[in-house]
């Protein structure tokens, strides 16, 4: 195995090392099928906020929806939850909720477990100075597409 194997890879490492003893949050990046800007409205935040709120296994916490893709922080309810089963169960009663054809995400979420070191404050002033980079508003706090489901 050379050192160029794992450089540019189209998926993330599978799975979260879920720890009982540790607390554990998560960083997810989920993006629309085809980069189709569907995302950032009214109508589909209310129907994901509806969505995670009814999730079991994890937890939503702070999110901003993107047109084309969205970020989370999020945690396992319990140390048993698999994030990827989870991702595909949430995706599936949205899409059920919705029932539109053309609201479809990609296969895979981007996942990235914060190490003791990361300051989640500061990801989250990266992940909200988004919209601003992209145009679509000059302050992060008028951007109505983010919220809070739980506090984790």
């Amino acid at each position: 195995m050379t050192s160029n194997t794992y450089r540019g890879r189209k998926h993330p490492s599978p799975g979260v090392l879920l720890n009982s003893h540790q607390d554990c949050t998560v960083f997810l990046t989920v993006v629309t099928l085809h980069r189709r800007c569907w995302l950032a409205s009214p109508t589909t935040q209310k129907l994901l906020h509806q969505t995670w709120e009814e999730t079991t296994h994890w937890l939503v916490g702070t999110y901003l929806l993107m047109p084309d893709h969205l970020h989370m922080f999020c945690a396992p309810r319990k140390h048993n939850g698999d994030i990827e089963t989870w991702i595909r169960y949430w995706k599936r009663l949205f899409r059920q909720i919705h029932q539109r054809e053309d609201w479809n995400f990609q296969a895979h979420g981007w996942h990235h477990r914060m190490r003791h070191d990361e300051s989640r404050e500061d990801k989250w002033r990266y992940i909200t100075e988004n919209p601003v980079r992209k145009g679509l508003t000059s302050n992060p706090s008028n951007w109505p597409y983010q919220g809070i489901v739980y506090q984790i």
